[in-house]
């Protein structure tokens, strides 16, 4: 497999490091841009992180057996591949798993993907400043092979180490009972019985907090700076992304004075629960945080089987103690759900240059220094929406570049808006864990789309087709949008934005009497409602 590429008529060679949502698209773009890619995933299927194992793989994420996707599936779909009706609204992971197989398929991906071969090293050639190229070394069963390829597309995620800060923990060496990281948890029966301690407000922490309330003695969750908390179902029953996520939403609230914005996300998520009475308001409310997604909080929290308390001051042998509470929490088990740490160990640090758990990248994606703009990461952001649309823009992107038909900005732009938006995001978000990787999914999808040519045009539509027109604008901003022009535009993304609705209540809409209306929101119902919405519904940016 070893050569060179890139001369003559030869299509240019890429190596997709992981085959998860991340490596699936990129092995799609790649082929439809005329590439030549080599998809190395050191499992023995496609799906990442949505595939579930009961036992826990090193250098691979892990999941519990009962996670349920943050986002509904018109959101999370890939552009030009829409999820099948009869999917729930939004997907256990063993749905999510035969969608990415479904993809997979329907593609003709796995002929170019080697199961089983890890990828131990990726280094520049000698020539790199020349030719751009990399030395690309595998192993599988055993046998080491060397590689060269042209460009490398990094789709390893960056949920496979996990971050276990214990020196922030006073006491934690002297505590009898059992501590684990979020990451090795599976199901709840471990808790039978037990008082436990959640570390973290994340939705991680939350979901296992409710699935331990069920069996547990006690549960406690523990959290330094508190969360706003909302349901998948929001006003009307609709999708919560689908609702948030829309361009006259997003103009609104991207249009409003900081203070105001502030003070309306304030008021909206009150409105299911008063997040100051149930223990849950965020201390710094001046900080725009990521909402926690979770149905059941608030009820366990009501009814006892949860309590919320701050961070942990100090670990005694058989109990906590947290900060302005006099008291001691006898304590079990202690879950740390506190993240993970961005790594590539495959890579030379020279070459991604993570600094405080940031990978210092232009638009999340090209490392600004390199000579040569053939090394992409993908994924390693968190988009407050779907990542899997996000990821795929960036895959659309990255192989337009590598072929030469987009161009980067000069070095000395990329680095000062590297350190730009990460002194930006430390003010938004606060500087803890990967905050500096949250995004605004719409506003980034945007900007890399019109990188791309790509970005649906509303005023040319609302001319050539009101009816298209107003549901890209007031309506969900759902992946399709972004196939109706440019390259790799689909024929299917009209009838796609037109039918979402339909796909969206098919599963749910099972009893149907008589009298009931249509199965999609008529446009002056939505209308009405995204007005009134728009008011107080502007994001989490």
């Amino acid at each position: 497999m070893a050569g060179k590429a890139g001369s003559g008529t030869a299509a240019m060679r890429v190596a997709v490091v992981g085959a998860g949502v991340s490596g699936l698209t990129a092995l799609k773009c790649c082929l439809a841009e005329g590439l030549a890619p080599t998809c190395f995933e050191q499992s023995r299927d496609v799906g990442g992180l949505w595939r579930y194992t009961e036992h826990i793989e090193d250098g691979r994420p892990s999941l519990y057996t009962s996670v349920v996707s943050n986002t509904s599936k018109e959101m999370s779909a890939f552009s030009d591949f829409p999820f099948p009706e009869d999917f729930p609204v939004f997907l256990p992971h063993a749905r999510l798993l035969e969608y990415l197989q479904r993809y997979a398929e329907r593609f003709a991906l796995r002929q170019h993907i080697h199961f089983g071969t890890t990828v131990v090293s990726v280094r520049k050639r000698p020539d790199f400043a020349a030719t751009g190229q990399w030395d690309v070394v595998t192993e599988a069963d055993g046998t080491r092979e060397s590689h060269v390829f042209d460009a490398v597309m990094v789709c390893s995620g960056n949920f496979s180490d996990p971050s276990l800060p214990l020196h922030c923990f006073p006491g934690i060496e002297r505590f009898q009972g059992q501590y684990f990281h979020s990451r090795q948890y599976k199901h709840p029966d471990v808790f039978q019985g037990k008082r436990v301690l959640v570390v973290g407000m994340g939705n991680s922490g939350v979901d296992i907090a409710v699935e331990a309330s069920r069996v547990a003695a006690k549960v406690t969750v523990c959290t330094g700076r508190g969360a706003w908390v909302f349901s998948r179902v929001f006003d009307h029953g609709y999708p919560w992304d689908m609702v948030f996520n829309t361009r006259f939403m997003n103009l609104i609230r991207n249009s409003l004075p900081g203070a105001l914005t502030r003070g309306l996300i304030s008021y909206r998520v009150n409105q299911w629960f008063n997040h100051e009475n149930y223990g849950l308001q965020p201390e710094k409310s001046c900080l725009v945080r990521e909402p926690v997604l979770n149905d059941d909080l608030p009820s366990y929290i009501i009814t006892g089987k949860i309590t919320i308390k701050p961070g942990v001051k100090e670990f005694k042998e058989n109990s906590a103690i947290f900060y302005n509470c006099p008291e001691e929490e006898p304590i079990d088990i202690v879950v740390f759900c506190t993240g993970y740490n961005i790594s590539f160990p495959f890579l030379e640090e020279a070459d991604v240059k993570v600094e405080n758990n940031h990978a210092s990248l232009y638009k999340y994606v090209f490392p600004a220094h390199l000579q040569r703009p053939t090394l992409a990461v993908l994924g390693l952001i968190k988009p407050l929406g779907a990542i899997m649309p996000v990821t795929e823009m960036q895959a659309r992107w990255v192989t337009r570049v590598f072929k030469g038909l987009c161009q980067l900005p000069p070095r000395s732009a990329m680095e000062n808006e590297v350190m730009e938006k990460k002194k930006n995001k430390v003010q938004w978000f606060g500087l803890s864990f990967d905050e500096v990787l949250k995004i605004d999914c719409l506003v980034y999808s945007d900007e890399i789309a019109s990188f791309i040519g790509v970005k649906p045009n509303v005023l040319a539509l609302l001319f050539r087709d009101p009816k298209l027109a107003l549901s890209v604008f007031f309506g969900p901003c759902t992946p399709y949008q972004f196939r109706l022009q440019g390259p790799g535009c689909w024929d299917g993304a009209r009838q796609a934005i037109l039918t979402q609705w339909d796909r969206t209540l098919k599963p749910t809409r099972t009893r149907v009497t008589s009298s009931s209306s249509g199965i999609w929101p008529s446009f002056l119902t939505l209308f009405g409602f995204l007005l009134l919405m728009a008011a107080v519904f502007f994001g989490f940016q």
